[in-house]
C-alpha cells in the first residue's frame, strides 16, 4: 500500500510582510516535524494561515501558504484551507493543537471526499467547562490523538473529550538538528566553565520555576563546590526575583551566571559545553531545550514531569526529580555529577527514540492506523 499523502495544518497566523522561508527561520519547529514525516517516506504538505498566498518546495515538503486576509469567522477561515486542500489532494490531516478542533472540522466539512483527521498536541489544555460538550462533539469525529506521553491524556480521557473510537498515541513532539561537539573547543568559544557546569534555557517564569532550582543549587554546592549554573532565557517576568535570590545567597554568589537571551543556534554551543543540563518544568508539551540537550549528549536533570518522562524513556536515561523539591534536586545533581554518562549514551538514547527517523517512523505507523480505521468504517 502506497504511503499516504499527508496535509499539516497550523492555524496561528504568520506575521504580516513574512514569507515562507522567512517564517520557516522563525519558527523552525513547523519544518522539522513536517520534515520528520517526509523522512519517513511520506509526502507532506503544509498549509499555514498567512496574509497572503505563497508556495515553497522545501527537503520534500510543499508548504502553502493560505490568505485567510479579511476571514471573519471560523467558517470562511476553513473555506480558504479547504480550497488549497482540493489542490494538494491528501489522504489525512494532521491539525496542530486541540486548541482548533473548531478551525480543523471547518476545513474537513468543505472536503469531498471527506478525510480522516489526527491531531498534535501541542502543552493544550482542557477547554473551559462550558465549552467541553461542543468540543467532545467535535473531538468525536477525531480519528486520532497524539501527545508526547500517554499521561497527558489523562485530563481529557477523564473529562470525556474524545470518542471511543479515537486512536491515541504516544508520539514526540518535534525532533531537533543539534549534534554533539567537542567540550573543549564548545567552552573555549562560549566560556562557560564549571565542574560541574549546569546548563537552564527557558524563559525565567512561574512554570519554569526557577527559584526551586536556585534553591537545589544552593542545597548541592556544599557536595559539589565547583559547579557553575549558566541561565540562558528568553520572557523574565520573574528577573528581579532571580536577581534578589542570587544576591540574598553566598552559595550562589559568583556561582550564577545570567546570559539573558541567546541566539538559537548559539544554544547548541552552551549545550556541547554543558556537562549538564538543568529544568525546574512543572508542565511541558516535550520541553525542546531537553530533547535538544539529548541530541548534544547532555546528561539532563529534570523534572518528573509527563513529557520529561517520555524524553528520558521514564527515566532510564538522565536523572527525574519532583516538581518543586529542592533538596532532591541538590540529590539528583549530585549523583549525576558523579555518575557521569557520557555524551555517547545520551545520543544514543536520541537516535533511538528522539532522532528524525525515530519519530518518523511513529508518524508513518500512527497515520497507516488511522487510514485503515478510516477505510474499514467505510466500507
Amino acid at each position: 500500500m502506497a504511503a499516504p499523502h499527508v496535509a499539516q495544518l497550523n492555524f496561528p497566523p504568520a506575521p504580516a510582510g513574512l514569507g515562507i522561508e522567512a517564517l520557516l527561520e522563525r519558527w523552525p519547529s513547523l519544518a522539522d516535524i513536517a520534515e520528520l514525516v517526509a523522512s519517513a517516506g511520506i509526502r507532506v504538505s503544509v498549509l499555514q494561515a498567512a496574509s497572503h498566498s505563497e508556495r515553497l518546495a522545501r527537503n520534500g515538503v510543499d508548504y502553502h501558504f493560505v490568505d485567510v486576509d479579511g476571514t471573519r469567522t471560523v467558517e470562511s477561515r476553513g473555506r480558504r484551507f479547504a480550497d488549497v486542500l482540493d489542490g494538494v489532494r491528501a489522504d489525512v490531516l494532521h491539525a496542530h493543537g486541540l486548541g482548533f478542533v473548531a478551525e480543523t472540522f471547518a476545513v474537513a466539512g468543505h472536503l469531498s471526499p471527506a478525510l480522516p483527521v489526527l491531531f498534535q498536541d501541542h502543552a493544550d489544555r482542557l477547554p473551559r467547562w462550558w465549552r467541553r460538550a461542543r468540543h467532545r462533539r467535535r473531538f468525536a469525529r477525531a480519528a486520532g490523538i497524539a501527545f508526547t506521553s500517554l499521561d497527558q491524556a489523562q485530563p481529557f480521557v477523564a473529562a470525556k473529550m474524545f470518542g471511543p473510537s479515537t486512536r491515541l498515541f504516544a508520539i514526540p513532539e518535534s525532533s531537533s538538528r543539534f549534534t554533539p561537539g567537542d567540550r573543549t573547543r564548545a567552552r573555549a568559544e562560549s566560556g562557560l566553565h564549571g565542574n560541574p557546569c549546569v546548563l537552564w534555557v527557558g524563559r525565567l517564569t512561574r512554570g519554569k520555576d526557577p527559584l526551586t532550582v536556585l534553591d537545589g543549587v544552593a542545597c548541592a554546592v556544599s557536595r559539589l563546590p565547583g559547579l557553575q549554573l549558566w541561565c540562558a532565557f528568553g520572557a523574565a517576568p520573574m528577573l528581579a526575583e532571580v536577581r534578589a535570590r542570587i544576591a540574598d545567597d553566598a552559595r550562589l554568589a559568583g556561582r550564577v551566571q545570567l546570559l539573558g537571551e541567546v541566539p538559537h543556534a548559539r544554544i547548541e554551543t552552551l549545550l556541547r559545553a554543558a556537562d549538564l543540563f538543568i529544568s525546574g518544568s512543572r508542565a511541558e508539551g516535550s520541553g525542546y531545550a531537553a530533547l535538544e540537550a539529548l541530541a548534544c549528549g547532555i546528561t539532563p536533570v529534570l523534572t518528573d514531569i509527563p513529557a520529561f518522562r517520555a524524553l528520558t524513556g521514564n527515566g532510564r536515561i538522565g536523572h527525574l526529580w519532583p516538581c518543586g523539591d529542592a533538596a532532591r534536586l541538590a540529590d539528583e545533581l549530585f549523583l549525576a555529577a558523579t555518575e557521569r554518562a557520557s555524551p555517547q549514551q545520551m545520543r544514543a538514547h536520541f537516535d533511538a527514540s528522539l532522532s528524525f527517523e525515530a519519530v518518523g517512523h511513529l508518524w508513518a505507523d500512527a497515520y497507516a492506523q488511522v487510514c485503515d480505521d478510516w477505510r474499514r468504517r467505510a466500507a
